[in-house]
């Protein structure tokens, strides 16, 4: 065998696998989950800092808080539309041609709203420029982490594909660390960035990462899982229609273990975020770098989690890693809240760093081969996107708006946003206890993990 092509061991039949195309394929993978939510990481810290005195001049503070974030919430309310699509898509023509379809429409979009007026020139219509764009965004993001997680689980080897599953997820860690830095540096040598064009540079830096990674996406081979159901005619015209027939037990899982994961990201990312700024750090004389610095210190230690987390799930398995993470979420809700309502900027930047680096971001480590395994090869890209989205709607795009809520109708109490994170902790600790074990799965299968109800009573027991 030539050099830098020696075959890796992945599932029953999945082929040979070289050391090259796995790099490339982490690569390509990492590359479009970075710019993913570096986007999105864009929009929650600019929701939560600069959008409604940018685009909804004429509301109060609290209600341009409560209609910045309606906003961020429409974003993940199209998400299960992209993922619907998209998904089905990958499940007909393939994960990589998909996959430069949304890594291209989340970046175009996020650019363009770098060139938008603003409330101040052109009045209503920039706030519904604004939400077209956030569409556009959100409807490429649908498929694109579900593409990633599918992509690098059926390229990874079955002893490691934990390990190299979580590895996209690492690229969430580093976009979130470009956008809040970027953030964070425009914020030192002007604060009061929107009334000048500052703001405008990390929406349009974009396309710098829309660059690259459609140039590594494009010399990427086809997925080895999707390469052997081309081969055997065994694709499905309609994946989704398959799904809802006979799938839906794993993505009723799949939306369990997501509330406490995407709902807690969401909450930490954006919500906390404002809190800090506007209501715990009100009477500083410069907060707004406080909610950058958090989250640069929290994605480089969830930077270090997500790999680890993934790397325990081939050694102990998907669900106990999990669920490990899952009661840590649930222990730190309430001290991490109370700190962060003290004002103290050590203190929130080091509680934010552990609940959401380590307790939300180890969930989203152990979710990377989690996911794909519960579904079977002909319907799995579907089957990830419409778990993963249909919960980002319910659980991470509607968490900062309930909670914007929340603070305004409790006098900015900080005891019912504690309250919402256990809530969705704990319907995540009752799914785990009726997810079945998936680690070491043949993912060339047609069956789901959860097939039938004798198999899901036994994984009960």
């Amino acid at each position: 065998m030539p050099a830098g092509t020696t075959s890796l061991s992945g599932s029953a039949g999945q082929g040979r696998i070289t050391e090259a195309d796995l790099r490339r394929a982490a690569w390509a993978s990492s590359l479009g989950s970075a710019l993913e939510y570096y986007d999105f990481a864009l929009y929650s810290l600019a929701s939560a800092l600069i959008f409604s005195e940018l685009f909804f001049t004429g509301a109060d503070p609290a209600t341009g808080r409560i209609l910045a974030f309606a906003t961020y919430f429409i974003g993940f309310a199209v998400r299960p539309i992209g993922g619907l699509f998209f998904g089905s898509l990958g499940d007909r023509i393939g994960r990589k041609q998909v996959l430069l379809l949304t890594v291209l429409l989340m970046g175009a979009a996020s650019s363009l709203i770098g060139l938008l007026p603003t409330y101040g020139s052109v009045g209503l219509l920039a706030p519904i420029l604004l939400v077209v764009l956030r569409v556009a965004q959100g409807l490429g993001a649908g498929a694109e982490q579900a593409g990633a997680a599918t992509l690098m689980a059926e390229y990874a080897p079955r002893q490691r594909r934990g390990f190299f599953a979580s590895l996209p997820f690492m690229g969430v860690q580093l976009g979130m660390v470009t956008a809040a830095l970027v953030f964070f540096l425009l914020l030192i040598p002007s604060e009061d960035i929107v009334h000048g064009w500052l703001w405008r540079v990390p929406f349009l830096a974009s396309g710098v990462l829309i660059a690259v990674a459609l140039w590594m996406r494009l010399r990427l081979k086809e997925s080895p899982s999707f390469s052997k159901l081309a081969a055997r005619e065994q694709v499905r015209d309609k994946p989704l229609r398959t799904l809802l027939r006979t799938s839906r037990r794993p993505v009723l899982v799949g939306l369990g273990l997501r509330m406490a994961e995407n709902g807690g990201s969401s909450i930490y990312q954006a919500l906390a975020v404002s809190y800090v700024v506007t209501v715990a750090l009100s009477e500083a004389d410069s907060p707004g770098p406080i909610g950058a610095i958090s989250l640069v210190f929290a994605a480089a230690v969830g930077a270090v989690t997500v790999p680890v987390a993934g790397r325990l799930t081939d050694r102990y398995g998907r669900v106990p890693v999990y669920r490990g993470f899952a009661l840590l979420q649930l222990a730190l809700a309430v001290p991490a809240w109370w700190i962060m309502s003290t004002g103290h900027v050590v203190a929130t930047v080091a509680v934010l760093s552990v609940a959401l680096g380590v307790g939300v971001w180890g969930m989203f480590g152990a979710q990377g081969a989690l996911l794909p395994e519960l579904f079977g090869a002909a319907h799995r890209y579907t089957g990830v996107s419409v778990a993963r989205e249909f919960s980002a709607v319910v659980a991470g795009g509607v968490a900062p708006l309930v909670g914007a809520v929340l603070l305004s109708a409790f006098n900015d109490s900080w005891v019912p946003l504690a309250g919402y994170v256990i809530l969705l902790t704990l319907i995540t600790l009752a799914t785990t206890f009726v997810t079945p074990e998936t680690r070491g799965r043949d993912l060339d299968a047609e069956t789901d993990a959860v097939a039938g109800e004798a198999r899901f009573a036994e994984a009960v027991r």
